[in-house]
């Protein structure tokens, strides 16, 4: 018999899209995606949708929902969109990258008033990725025509 503090279960994320539970791959095993190791994922076969666990976790935590070929395909979208937003907040500030994408996601979130803003783009759903592409997009977009002296 275990004495002590109880161990909790290790967590099992529920798809999104059709309410099944995930199951852990890693790579080399047969549902695994990716040609090469890319560390573990949470994976639901019957929809191609996964997540990937936190890096150094013990406990095999998802970053976030699991995610369909259109979300990835958005949020990868979006990490671009933000790219040069996050690279001129590391030059001004001399934060890490982490720090600066942290920051650009919270404040696109705050600015199109998600609820609850989300830490990461990994907690973004579909229309929240394209909403945040367009105000992204729309906002250098505006930055740029008022820089060249453009009207606006």
């Amino acid at each position: 018999m275990r004495v002590g503090r109880p161990i909790k279960a290790l967590p099992q994320p529920l798809c999104d899209y059709c309410g099944t539970h995930a199951a852990l791959v890693k790579s080399g095993e047969a549902p695994y995606p990716y040609r090469e190791d890319h560390g573990p994922l949470w994976i639901c076969t019957a929809c191609q949708a996964w997540i990937g666990i936190h890096a150094r976790s013990t406990r095999n935590v998802p970053l976030g929902r699991l995610a369909d070929g259109a979300l990835r395909d958005a949020k990868s979208r979006l990490h671009d969109t933000l790219e040069p937003l996050v690279a001129g907040k590391i030059r001004r500030d001399r934060v890490n990258p982490f720090e600066a994408r942290a920051k650009a996601i919270r404040w696109v979130s705050g600015e199109l008033g998600f609820e609850p803003v989300p830490a990461s783009i990994h907690n973004l759903s579909l229309e929240q990725c394209e909403q945040a592409i367009q105000y992204v997009e729309a906002f250098v977009a505006h930055r740029r025509a008022a820089s060249s002296g453009g009207t606006v």
